[in-house]
C-alpha cells in the first residue's frame, strides 16, 4: 500500500544525507586547507626572523609572500572556505552535524515533484515542504543522531501534521454517545459505500456493538438487493422501502427500530451523487433535518487521488461531512488522497478499505501510517 510514495520519501532522505555528507566533507577539507596555510605562514615567519634579536618587521615581506594576512594577523583561508563551510567544519570537529540551505535546495525540489506526482494536493505539499525546511535548516545535532535520523524526524513531523488533522477515535465516540448512534454514508456512485457499510457493521460487531442497516439509496435500481445480500451474510437487520421512496423516511425507520430493539448503531446508505446534483443534495439536507445523524461519512476511492480530495472538499462544503472512508487503499501506490483529504477538509480519515472481505477495514491511524511510509514499522 502506497509503495510508490514510500520509495519517493526514501529517495528524499537518501538525497539529503548524500548532499549533507558532501557538504560536510567539503567543509572539513576547506578547514584543513586553511590550517595548512596558517601553518606555512608561521614557518615562513619563523625562518625570516633573525636569531640576533632584530625587529620581527624584518621578516614581514617573507611572511606576506607565504600567506595573505587578515587584519587580526591570522592568515586568510582560501576562496573555498567561507563562513558557512567553516561553521560546518567547526560543528563537525565537536561531534555535530549541521544542515544548510544548499543541502536542502535540490532535494526539496525533488520532494515537491514527488509529492505532486503522487497526487498530493498542492497546498498539502507546500505545507509538508515548509515544515521539513523549518525543522532542518540550521539545525545542529550530535552525530549520534545521524543526518538520516534528522531528516526522518522532519518528514515524520511534517507528514503527521497534515494527516492527523481532526482525528478522533470512533470507537470511543460510540462508547460515550447516547444510543443509537446514527451514521450516514455519502459520496459519488460506485466507490464502495454499501460495501463499506457492511465492513463497518462487521468492525462494530467485533467490538461488541450491534448495528442495523438502513437503505436510503432508493434511487438506484438493485440497491435493495445489493445491501440485502450483505445484511444476510452478516445476519443483520435491514430496513428498506420500495425504490423511489423517501430516503429520510427509511433512515428514520432505522432509528426507530434501533431505539425499540436496543441496537447501538444505525448505518444509513444513500444514493451516489455529485455535489452538483441539486435534487440528491436536497435529499441529504432532508436526512439531516429529519434524522439529525451523529456522523456523516464521505466515501471515495484512494486510487482516485486528487479527484477524491476535490470531491471530499466539495461534499464537505455542501453537506458538512464529519470524516472520510477511503476504499481500495490496498491498490493505491500513490497515497495522495490519504495524505491530503484531512488537511484539505479539516475532517479526518477514519477507515481504509484494504480488501474484499468484511474484515478488510483498517482503522486509520496517522502515526501508524507515517511510520509505515517511512519504513519504521
Amino acid at each position: 500500500m502506497f509503495d510508490g510514495l514510500k520509495d519517493k520519501l526514501s529517495s528524499f532522505r537518501e538525497d539529503v544525507v548524500e548532499d549533507t555528507s558532501t557538504g560536510q566533507s567539503d567543509a572539513t577539507a576547506s578547514d584543513d586547507a586553511a590550517g595548512e596555510v596558517e601553518k606555512k605562514a608561521e614557518e615562513a615567519d619563523a625562518e625570516a626572523t633573525p636569531e640576533t634579536g632584530e625587529s620581527e618587521q624584518t621578516g614581514a615581506p617573507a611572511a606576506e609572500e607565504s600567506a595573505a594576512a587578515e587584519p587580526d594577523g591570522k592568515p586568510a583561508a582560501d576562496d573555498s572556505s567561507g563562513p558557512g563551510r567553516l561553521k560546518r567544519a567547526a560543528a563537525f570537529a565537536t561531534g555535530k552535524v549541521i544542515i544548510e540551505e544548499e543541502d536542502l535546495e535540490e532535494p526539496l525540489q525533488d520532494l515537491e515533484l514527488a509529492l505532486l506526482s503522487s497526487d498530493v494536493e498542492m497546498s498539502v505539499a507546500d505545507r509538508i515542504l515548509e515544515t521539513v525546511r523549518e525543522k532542518m535548516l540550521g539545525e545542529t545535532r550530535a552525530q549520534v543522531q545521524t543526518t538520516d535520523q534528522l531528516v526522518t524526524e522532519a518528514l515524520h513531523d511534517a507528514l503527521l501534521d497534515v494527516i492527523s488533522v481532526g482525528q478522533f477515535d470512533l470507537e470511543q465516540r460510540i462508547a460515550e454517545a447516547d444510543k443509537p448512534v446514527t451514521v450516514v454514508f455519502t459520496g459519488v456512485n460506485g466507490v464502495g459505500k454499501t460495501t463499506s457499510i457492511a465492513k463497518l457493521s462487521e468492525w462494530l460487531g467485533e467490538r461488541g456493538y450491534s448495528s442495523v442497516l438502513a437503505n436510503g439509496d432508493t434511487y438506484r435500481a438493485g440497491a435493495n438487493e445489493q445491501i440485502r445480500e450483505h445484511a444476510e451474510a452478516l445476519d443483520r437487520k435491514l430496513i428498506a422501502h420500495e425504490q423511489g421512496g423517501d430516503p429520510a423516511a427509511v433512515i428514520y425507520d432505522g432509528v426507530e427500530y434501533a431505539e425499540a430493539n436496543d441496537v447501538d448503531v444505525v448505518l444509513g446508505d444513500t444514493a451516489g451523487r455529485l455535489h452538483t446534483s441539486n435534487d440528491l443534495m436536497a435529499q441529504l439536507e432532508k436526512i439531516d433535518r429529519v434524522v439529525d445523524p451523529d456522523l456523516t461519512l464521505f466515501v471515495d476511492e484512494a486510487v482516485a487521488g486528487q479527484d477524491a480530495v476535490k470531491r471530499a472538499q466539495e461534499f464537505d462544503d455542501a453537506a458538512a461531512i464529519d470524516g472520510s472512508v477511503l476504499t481500495k487503499a490496498d491498490a493505491d501506490s500513490s497515497g495522495g488522497a490519504a495524505i491530503s483529504i484531512a488537511y484539505v477538509t479539516g475532517k479526518p480519515i477514519l477507515f481504509l478499505g484494504v480488501g474484499q472481505g468484511y474484515d478488510d477495514l483498517r482503522r486509520f491511524d496517522p502515526e501508524e501510517l507515517v511510520d509505515e511510509l517511512l519504513g519504521e514499522t
